[in-house]
């Protein structure tokens, strides 16, 4: 006779970016791997007054929070009583710290408390890394590693180089608009590039550059919030854009003219020239921009918030077989290995790695190496690949997501915690 199968809930905290990796997909995953074992509904508005809607279900998967903040506690009491498991994923700290553009939103609505609460009174947790785990564990002792994935088959991470325009060595930067003091360690080795005349034979790319949004103004005294429209130049992405060019400086001034228009329609061919402005995409299609460059490049600012963040570019650049030259912290040290070691390459290495007193500099001298030794790039590239290939596939975090379940339903979690392999190390 067929066991019933598990039934879960998942509860997404939005349609687009951190639900796709961490609700959505990974959960439709399940359901597509395990067809007998799991039955599961996305749902973004449940009923969670309705006790009967609730007690349908066997797991309750909510990202960050599951209705209101102040009425969770209650949430997860009545969940208990109707012999609901509940799983909080996290993968972002609480407090994002004063660099990250959400900080004054953040403190002025105490969603950094509110969050931290719903940490603590979580009745189980899952997160990205080791390193996140080892934080929550000071607040909840249920705390698991299921990390973020790549699905090959997926077309957007499907390898399809786009064909060079001319000879120069594609180097890009893929991600969101949170990361302006994670590049500005990259300004003063740009300038030194350009200074050097290593800019004629590189180009740089920034992908995912988006003038949506707006501007909210907080009063000080009422805590009232305006916003209006951003405006092109007040954008982080035009920040960007200055870094990447040394202010302009690098490209020709009928390319500058054209990029001030801001027209994200218009084509203008950037043969010869030392960088490209790459438009986002949707969060369903924006990696193909890997396909771009050669070259890819994760700068974070040494800061908690960046300590436990997901390892995901690392992942992505592997998946696509792209040399990676990355800060030497945080979630860049659970699987890279510093190519350059001891003023020599090392052999070992699937990466090139930036210490953080070496900032002013490691960028400029990793990226004249590589322009130097064109062949590490590739080989890079392929370590990098075999580094993250199998034990970030879909199929294997899948399993171990299947396992962690299985566990949650028989009330074996502490036993499956203890026996849980780190997944900083080689994963079974």
């Amino acid at each position: 006779m067929n066991q019933p199968k598990i039934k879960i809930i998942v509860i997404p905290s939005d349609k687009t970016g951190v639900s796709y990796f961490r609700s959505t997909k990974p959960h439709i995953k399940l359901e597509q791997n395990y067809p007998d074992l799991f039955h599961v509904d996305i749902d973004y508005e449940p009923q969670l007054d309705n006790n009967e809607f609730l007690a349908q279900y066997d797991i309750i998967h909510y990202h960050r929070t599951m209705g209101d903040y102040d009425k969770i506690s209650d949430l997860l009491d009545r969940c208990d009583k109707l012999g609901v498991k509940t799983v909080m994923d996290l993968d972002d700290y609480w407090d994002p710290g004063n660099h990250h553009p959400a900080y004054h939103l953040v403190k002025s609505m105490e969603l950094d408390k509110k969050i931290l609460g719903n940490v603590k009174c979580a009745r189980n947790v899952m997160t990205t890394t080791q390193l996140f785990k080892n934080e929550m564990l000071k607040h909840n002792k249920n705390v698991v590693v299921i990390p973020n994935t790549i699905d090959p088959e997926e077309d957007q991470y499907k390898i399809n180089p786009v064909e060079k325009e001319d000879s120069r060595i594609r180097i890009g930067y893929l991600g969101g608009s949170s990361h302006k003091y994670d590049l500005e360690q990259l300004r003063l080795n740009i300038k030194k590039l350009h200074g050097d005349k290593l800019t004629d034979l590189i180009k740089f790319y920034i992908a995912g550059y988006d003038l949506r949004g707006s501007v909210t103004m907080i009063d000080p005294n009422t805590k009232e919030q305006k916003q209006r429209p951003i405006l092109p130049k007040e954008s982080v992405w035009y920040e960007y854009e200055q870094i990447f060019t040394d202010n302009f400086t690098t490209i020709g001034p009928q390319y500058k003219e054209w990029l001030m228009r801001f027209e994200k329609d218009g084509v203008y061919d950037t043969t010869n020239e030392s960088y490209k402005r790459c438009w986002t995409l949707p969060i369903s299609s924006y990696a193909k921009n890997y396909n771009q460059f050669d070259i890819a490049l994760a700068p974070i600012e040494e800061n908690m918030f960046n300590k436990v963040k997901s390892q995901l570019k690392v992942i992505e650049a592997g998946f696509f077989k792209k040399a990676l030259i990355a800060s030497n912290f945080g979630p860049y040290t659970i699987d890279c290995i510093n190519a350059w070691d001891k003023g020599g390459w090392n052999p070992k290495g699937n990466a090139l790695l930036v210490g953080s007193a070496n900032t002013h500099k490691e960028w400029y001298e990793h990226i004249k190496r590589l322009i130097k030794n064109p062949n590490a790039i590739t080989e890079l590239g392929e370590k990098l690949c075999e580094t993250v290939k199998v034990k970030y596939h879909i199929d294997t975090i899948t399993e171990h997501r299947k396992d962690y379940y299985l566990a949650l339903v028989k009330d074996d979690v502490q036993n499956y915690i203890k026996h849980q392999e780190d997944f900083n190390s080689v994963m079974i």
